[in-house]
């Protein structure tokens, strides 16, 4: 598809789509409000069990695009994974593997990390 813009006079640049690309721009955003709505249902829903904890809306975000769950928690917290390795004494390349899902999270890792990310532990135990 060949992009064509038009530049205004005041410098502004506008897009010119076909009106199928408009209609596909639009029911993309439309499902990706319904997303969100649902998404905040089930969290909503998840907070009336005692004792459970809501994860942040960025973190739900980031497993929604597909990063595991300890990875959300990590971008969600500005870590890198030297950073968490440094942290945590768990070497960079097991951090990566967990993230990937190579290796398996034991609680004993769970724990470190849950503590280093400052997140419940059962968020990360399996």
């Amino acid at each position: 598809m060949a992009v064509q813009t038009i530049k205004t006079p005041n410098g502004e640049e506008l897009i010119v789509l076909t009106k199928a690309e408009y209609e596909a721009l639009v029911r993309a955003a439309e499902e990706a409000e319904e997303d969100a709505a649902d998404i905040a249902a089930y969290d909503a829903a998840k907070s009336d069990i005692p004792g459970l904890e809501r994860l942040p809306f960025e973190v739900s975000q980031e497993v929604l695009k597909g990063a595991s769950l300890f990875k959300a928690l990590r971008l969600w917290r500005g870590e890198t994974q030297l950073h968490l390795s440094h942290r945590t004494g768990i070497s960079q390349g097991f951090i990566s593997d967990l993230e990937s899902g190579r290796r398996n999270m034991t609680d004993e890792v769970a724990r470190r990390l849950a503590e280093a990310l400052a997140v419940p532990e059962h968020w990360l135990a399996r």
